[in-house]
């Protein structure tokens, strides 16, 4: 009987971390597609979705660690926090590019770049502030 509740509460965690990260993730990419749209008016698309994504960064760490995985922030956090979307922007830019050189256009070819890189960015941030 013990048994069965601990794997309820453990499937409760995982779902209800699941959520928050999605909630998170909607609010963060919202940021970072918001200061994109209205910066490619007058930049160029990988300056305007980097300057989004360093903005969407500072709400998502906070957001993270805080909310999504209930973690306390340290500097390993950070740093490893910060390697996850390194790795995660260079992602973004090879996606944002490969779509515009495609022919989409640039108001929408974040959208399909967004369906791939969020679930990696879920799975590396969780990776690096878990352990």
């Amino acid at each position: 009987m013990q048994m069965k509740g601990i794997i309820n509460r453990l499937d409760k965690d995982r779902l209800g971390e699941i959520v928050r990260f999605g909630v998170v993730g909607v609010l963060a990419t919202f940021i970072q597609y918001a200061v994109y749209w209205v910066l490619i008016h007058w930049l160029n698309p990988s300056v305007a979705m980097t300057i989004g994504y360093l903005v969407s960064f500072v709400f998502n760490f906070i957001a993270s660690t805080h909310y999504t995985f209930r973690v306390k922030a340290n500097v390993r956090r950070g740093a490893g926090f910060a390697l996850s979307h390194v790795v995660n922007w260079l992602l973004q830019m090879i996606l944002l590019n490969f779509f515009l050189w495609l022919g989409v256009s640039k108001p929408w070819a974040p959208i399909p770049m967004f369906c791939i890189c969020v679930p990696v960015n879920f799975l590396l941030v969780r990776f690096f502030l878990k352990r």
